[in-house]
């Protein structure tokens, strides 16, 4: 018969826990014991207990042109929609990572669409520019599903096309488009996004390559309790394929759906924000996915002091103070933080804090 203790031991041990035993601890497991045991685990995954990561980067949208139908999206529009589309253009771009780098700001999230004409040859100019005038920021950008989309417009294959973007400047990939990796709930909420299968397929060409990635979870629209376990085990397994010596998924990500105006919300699927329920999830996130190092609170979306508790829970890092950000935001997410906020934050809760990159090194 499963046992908590057991369970508990097998993640201290950083032994890979069966769906099952993962499902228990989800749903049985007391919430105040739960936390206990991830923050402990967390104390022993990091270099210094005491402190918590945090970043300054910008984000940027090439364009807002998507063929993809997310239902939870409001910031895309079609490509049919020609009076709101946009591309942004280099000296947008130039003017951004400016304001970044003057906010002391050293890399660029750089995401947009599954927009249908711009291929493998827009991307590769556009990075090759950007490292050309700023050779100094790195590139977090795109996502798998955005890979996919390229290789198939551009009749390559995704590893080819994750090579390309490399030789062109591509520094990290965002784990951007995991939602929940279960394809029967994304063929509801991105009935023509990438699938599940080809996800998985791009990070593990990436992870081959040892191009940097991040891992994400959206959660709190459709999914169940269990498909959120069984993208954490889907992560876990992907992550236990690096070779040795790669960097792979350097952070994992949990945040929630946010409703307001999105064509979920219009069939009847609206979000219900719980903070105890997102602290279960960043202590069980803790606890299953033994091989990767950083779990990221995401204040954006949970506000300051959940993200607080969040750092007591099994999370090491405060993310990013997001100079912009405009897809999560156009679905009902407002919290804010400058530099001084979020180091504010990060001390109210016990913790010191330290800037850090991308690949979670110091640089403070």
């Amino acid at each position: 018969m499963l046992c908590l203790r057991d369970i508990y031991r097998k993640s201290h041990n950083r032994e890979p826990l069966t769906f099952e035993e993962a499902c228990l601890l989800y749903h049985t497991a007391p919430l105040p014991e739960l936390a206990a045991e991830a923050d402990l685990l967390r104390q022993n995954c990091v270099d210094d207990p005491n402190v918590v990561t945090w970043q300054i980067d910008r984000n940027v949208n090439t364009t807002n042109v998507c063929t993809s139908g997310c239902l939870f999206c409001n910031f895309h529009c079609k490509p049919h929609q020609t009076e709101r589309h946009y591309i942004t253009t280099i000296e947008q771009y130039c003017e951004k990572i400016e304001t970044m780098l003057a906010l002391g700001g050293d890399q660029l999230l750089l995401q947009g669409g599954m927009h249908p004409k711009l291929g493998i040859e827009f991307y590769e100019e556009l990075f090759r520019e950007l490292k050309l005038r700023y050779p100094q920021v790195k590139l977090h950008a795109l996502g798998a599903p955005e890979v996919a989309h390229i290789a198939k417009i551009s009749n390559l294959t995704t590893e080819q096309t994750l090579q390309r973007l490399v030789s062109a400047g591509l520094d990290s990939l965002p784990g951007a488009g995991a939602e929940i990796l279960v394809q029967d709930v994304r063929r509801i909420i991105s009935p023509a996004k990438p699938t599940v299968e080809e996800w998985v397929k791009v990070m593990h060409e990436a992870h081959l390559m040892n191009l940097p990635t991040s891992a994400t979870m959206m959660y709190g629209h459709i999914e169940t309790a269990d498909q959120r376990v069984e993208h954490l085990i889907r992560i876990r397994d992907l992550q236990a394929q690096v070779p040795e010596g790669h960097y792979g998924f350097t952070a994992f990500i949990p945040w929630i759906f946010r409703s307001t105006g999105t064509r979920l919300e219009a069939q009847g699927v609206t979000s219900h924000f719980s903070p105890l329920e997102y602290i279960r999830i960043i202590a069980v996130s803790r606890l299953v996915l033994n091989n990767i190092r950083n779990i990221q609170a995401s204040w954006l979306t949970v506000g300051k002091q959940t993200a607080q508790v969040a750092l007591h829970s099994g999370a090491n890092d405060f993310g990013s103070i997001m100079i912009e950000e405009n897809v999560v935001s156009s679905a009902g997410a407002n919290n804010s933080f400058d530099a001084k906020g979020i180091q504010l934050a990060i001390r109210e809760a016990g913790f010191i804090p330290r800037l850090r990159d991308q690949l979670y090194n110091y640089r403070d």
